[in-house]
């Protein structure tokens, strides 16, 4: 679920769109379907409008995510995306076999021969989709502010935003998607009604029912010849690590 694009503060400008203690959106959105990135791709058509399928994406990453954002990226690339990217994330790109062109940061200002940041960039319309993970601590001026400026700019424009390398991944599943054709509008009863139908199709015939139980030789109620139920718990840890790299 992804909140709506009503990030304003009062005097209507543009504020950040990471994760924070304060409300500031309006409500959510939420995509339903099988395949998880296009998923993603129906709750961000609800938020920002559709995932563009071509067209320039910029992509300022952490250190920490440098690494992991080099296939989708690259699959980005194989779609027909030019890319753009700060130094530090495009020279990773490059030393993998991304092309990918650098522009100045926002904090870098406009160049000696006139060459805008691309804060003005994203102000003027010339890019389509923006990957930038949050990095830094709050006290610095540099990269903390590069992202923020980044980031607001984008919600002024109305541009699809990326702020994890989760949902780069769903994002570029997304776009295949919808290049695919493969984005479709079902209604909750046929969800439901093909949720059912994986359910019994993964569990086989049905087992007993709760009134089918009968006491075990230990005296514990369980399925016939006393067996006692059983329930099994799986946990996945996530953890998030920002850099300032």
């Amino acid at each position: 679920m992804l909140p709506f694009n009503r990030f304003r503060d009062e005097q209507g400008r543009g504020v950040d769109t990471v994760l924070g203690p304060e409300m500031r959106s309006t409500g959510e959105v939420m995509g339903i379907d099988d395949v998880f990135g296009t998923a993603y791709a129906k709750s961000q058509a609800a938020a920002y409008g559709t995932l563009p399928v071509k067209g320039r994406a910029f992509v300022s990453v952490a250190n920490v995510d440098k690494r992991l954002m080099i296939f989708p990226v690259k699959r980005l690339a194989d779609l027909g995306f030019e890319i753009w990217a700060t130094r530090g994330t495009g020279e990773v790109l490059r030393r993998n076999g991304v092309r990918a062109t650098i522009v100045r940061k926002h904090s870098d200002g406009t160049g000696p021969g006139g060459e805008p940041d691309i804060v003005s960039q994203i102000l003027d319309g010339q890019v389509d989709l923006i990957v930038n993970t949050p990095f830094g601590s709050p006290g610095q001026s540099g990269p903390r502010l590069d992202g923020y400026e980044i980031r607001t700019a984008a919600v002024r424009r109305g541009i699809p935003c990326v702020t994890t390398i989760q949902g780069l991944a769903a994002a570029v599943q997304g776009i295949e998607a919808i290049t695919r054709g493969e984005v479709d509008v079902r209604s909750l009863q046929e969800h439901a009604k093909a949720l059912r139908a994986g359910l019994a199709a993964s569990t086989g015939p049905a087992g007993p029912g709760p009134r089918d139980e009968v006491a075990g030789a230990d005296g514990q109620r369980g399925i016939p010849g006393g067996a006692s139920p059983r329930a099994s718990t799986s946990a996945s840890p996530t953890t998030a690590d920002p850099d300032d790299g």
